[in-house]
């Protein structure tokens, strides 16, 4: 239940033309009696909830990272250039839109504006089902919807505003890094069960691969069913603090300190990385590195087996990263992890060189990288792709 604000203190906001019974006024977060008695639960009530929305948010930004790969075999003639464009506009929408998405938990309240980014939600969703289920769908058509998913990306810029406010400085680092992780963790469940729900491949021996062909639009659609779930959640349990409040106009005067910019390059660096990266690797795989045929398993290195891993260790990874830098610095834990960018980007380069990229498709091509891989055959026992001949096109 929510705390109603009582009369205002020094430091607290007077205005109460903009307050409902959401709205909290009195918040102290760095007061350590207020923490323990009343801020704490709320708190953590607030971050439970906004990692669902966020989650959702990063899994609806990259759905077009894994569901491009399956576009083909549902019957639409798009080039490799044309697929890898839809996996890049939602990353330079949902970039664009984390401007505008932090001053808005300023401008409308925390829960308010988690409301609205988790409804709009729904538009992505629901034009992505009905794009796939419809084989004249034009090209220009699917840059649009795919420029909507860039709503999830915006999620996370206010999300993780939201929750800056709600804890004490000597938290935000481990907070932050939940509220993180849970959303970054989207990525890698996006990537790993998006072909399990649409019948394009098997888990761990629990599921098998559909016969009935690819459905790409059931992904969409429970997607739009967990985006209401999200907007009622943050409706009945968020709250507005009447402590954030946006000023862009002075916020906006970092741009003129020079480690706002080095910031910025770090930034590039890390996160910066990890969606690129994310975004990229199955269709990366699926273009290069597999071969349909000789049915049902074909050959060579199957994308969905290994697509999400990246993503997910980079969600396990965040909060320890929040909880180390409050502990030792977050400078020293950014050179760790940049040492750590560095020394793994040279181990891929160095494996990517040992491959022969496969364009063409060729099964002795294909079944030549999967040898310097021994793991990725016996990945065939817990995972299987759905048969060459299961493939679907869309419903007219």
């Amino acid at each position: 239940m929510t705390t109603i604000a009582p009369p205002p203190v020094t430091g607290t906001p007077t205005s109460t033309k903009r307050r409902t019974r959401r709205w909290i006024d009195d918040w102290r977060p760095e007061d350590e009696q207020f923490w323990a008695t009343t801020g704490q639960p709320v708190a953590r009530r607030n971050l439970l909830w906004s990692i669902f929305a966020e989650h959702l948010g990063f899994s609806v930004w990259l759905i077009w990272s894994v569901s491009s790969a399956y576009l083909v075999a549902m019957g639409f003639a798009f080039s490799p250039q044309q697929l890898f464009l839809l996996v890049a506009i939602p990353n330079l929408v949902g970039s664009l839109l984390r401007i505008p998405y932090t001053f808005a938990v300023g401008l409308f309240g925390g829960r308010n504006w988690t409301i609205v980014s988790a409804a709009l939600l729904l538009v992505p969703t629901l034009g992505f089902a009905a794009a796939v289920t419809n084989e004249g769908t034009p090209y220009w058509v699917f840059c649009v919807i795919a420029a909507t998913a860039g709503f999830g990306g915006g999620n996370f810029a206010s999300s993780m505003a939201n929750i800056n406010y709600f804890y004490p400085t000597a938290k935000k680092g481990a907070a932050l890094g939940l509220n993180a992780a849970g959303g970054n963790l989207g990525v890698a469940l996006i990537q790993l069960l998006l072909p399990v729900v649409v019948g394009g491949a098997g888990i761990f021996g629990l599921v098998t691969a559909s016969e009935g062909g690819i459905h790409l639009e059931r992904a969409a659609l429970l997607y739009a069913v967990l985006a209401v779930a999200a907007t009622v959640a943050a409706w009945r349990w968020m709250d507005n603090l009447g402590t954030a409040v946006a000023q862009p106009r002075e916020q906006l005067r970092v741009v003129k300190e020079p480690h706002t910019w080095i910031m910025s390059v770090l930034y590039i660096g890390t996160f910066g990385s990890f969606i690129g990266y994310s975004a990229a690797m199955p269709l990366l795989i699926k273009l290069n590195f597999w071969v349909a045929e000789p049915a049902p398993l074909g050959t060579g290195i199957y994308f969905a087996y290994y697509a999400f891993l990246g993503a997910g260790v980079g969600s396990v990874a965040r909060p320890v990263g929040g909880w180390l830098a409050d502990r030792y610095g977050g400078a020293k834990v950014t050179l760790v992890a940049f040492v750590g960018l560095a020394a793994s980007t040279l181990a891929v380069l160095w494996t990517v060189f040992q491959l022969t990229p496969n364009p063409s498709a060729d099964p002795t091509i294909a079944t030549e990288n999967e040898s310097l891989f021994p793991c990725s055959s016996a990945s065939s026992s817990w995972s299987s792709p759905a048969p060459a001949s299961a493939t679907a096109r869309p419903t007219r």
